[in-house]
């Protein structure tokens, strides 16, 4: 008889797993989990509707009573951010990870922010905590770690599909669970600052236009 393997839960160990993300707005988020339970009906993968469309700036572990440090390093830094647009422009993947994403057309803001970050890291290393794991590619996950087949027929399927949409983060929200098949719960919201130049900010808008898929 084959035997269950337990997944393994930080909080074993006195530890949680944190999220640091930003989510898309009602619309644009609708239309995202309508693509991934497009794709769980086409390639027969629960796992891609199951997870909330988000983009991750920070993953990383860290005890519970060093919550409220990371909370003020975090506050400290959104503090000085203002709300940013974000374009989703077409499909790309992780050929590494079987993975199938939506690609952030201007990433700057995320990798800045990713950037003034690394303080958070330091402080958890210095705890005797893993690194975290600060986004370099930003992007919005359709599906992740589905078999190598799948994988290949769909990052060819997908390569012949077109997706546009924007909108705004105004906040990044920080979720914790305990263990890989644990649900998120939400630790704390860090509002940015409202954008001060409206007329600006639409104008740059309108310039940024769908491209073609590499």
């Amino acid at each position: 008889m084959k035997q269950i393997e337990k997944s393994f839960s930080w909080a074993e160990l006195g530890r949680y797993e944190y999220l640091l993300v930003a989510h898309p707005d009602a619309a644009v988020n609708a239309k995202i989990t309508a693509e991934k339970e497009s794709f769980t009906a086409e390639y027969h993968q629960k796992i891609a509707a199951k997870t909330k469309p988000h983009i991750t700036i920070a993953s990383f572990v860290a005890r519970e009573a060093m919550e409220e440090t990371i909370l003020r390093y975090t506050q400290r830094i959104c503090s000085r951010h203002h709300s940013f647009d974000v374009s989703l422009n077409n499909y790309s993947g992780f050929p590494s990870a079987h993975s199938v994403y939506l690609r952030v057309q201007n990433p700057q803001p995320f990798r800045q922010l990713a950037k003034e970050l690394k303080v958070v890291s330091n402080y958890i290393s210095s705890c005797a905590c893993p690194p975290a794991n600060l986004i370099g590619n930003p992007h919005v996950t359709i599906a992740r770690r589905i078999p190598e087949t799948v994988y290949l027929k769909a990052i060819m399927d997908y390569s012949q599909k077109t997706f546009y949409e924007t909108f705004m983060v105004h906040e990044l929200v920080l979720l914790r669970k305990s263990c890989q098949f644990d649900t998120s719960k939400i630790v704390h919201v860090f509002r940015l600052q409202p954008t001060q130049d409206r007329f600006f900010e639409t104008c740059y808008s309108t310039e940024l236009k769908p491209y073609e898929n590499e």
